[in-house]
C-alpha cells in the first residue's frame, strides 16, 4: 500500500515562494504520473499541476507560468516549485496518482496572506 507524505507548506505574503515535497512508499513510484492537487475552503479538490513517468509536465491554467513540478525518482519525491504565490493560492496541497488511486495523505498547509 502506497503511503504520500507531503511537506513544505506556510504562511507566505503575496508574491513570495514555496517548494512543496511529496514522498511516497512504495517501489513502482517511477512509473506512475504523478499530480498535485489542491482543496481550498468550500471548494472541491482540483488537479494543479501534472508529471508523467517520463518527465512530461502540465498544468492547470491558474497556476501556469508560476508553479513547476518536478520528480526525483530515485527518491520517490515530487516537488512542487511555487512562485509569484497569490491569496488564492491558499489551500490544502496534496499530492497522488494522476488519476488519484492511492489513499490521501495528510496534505500541507499554504497560506498566502499578507
Amino acid at each position: 500500500q502506497v503511503q504520500l507524505v507531503e511537506s513544505g507548506g506556510d504562511l507566505v505574503q503575496p508574491g513570495g515562494s514555496l517548494r512543496l515535497s511529496c514522498v511516497a512508499s512504495g517501489s513502482i513510484f517511477r512509473v506512475y504520473s504523478m499530480g498535485w492537487y489542491r482543496q481550498a475552503p468550500g471548494k472541491q479538490r482540483e488537479l494543479a499541476a501534472v508529471i508523467t513517468s517520463g518527465g512530461i509536465t502540465n498544468y492547470a491554467d491558474s497556476v501556469k507560468g508560476r508553479f513547476t513540478i518536478s520528480r526525483d525518482n530515485a527518491k520517490n519525491t515530487v516537488f512542487l516549485q511555487m512562485n509569484n504565490l497569490k491569496p488564492e493560492d491558499t489551500a490544502v496541497y496534496y499530492c497522488n496518482q494522476v488519476p488519484d488511486r492511492f489513499p490521501w495523505g495528510q496534505g500541507t498547509q499554504v497560506t498566502v496572506s499578507s
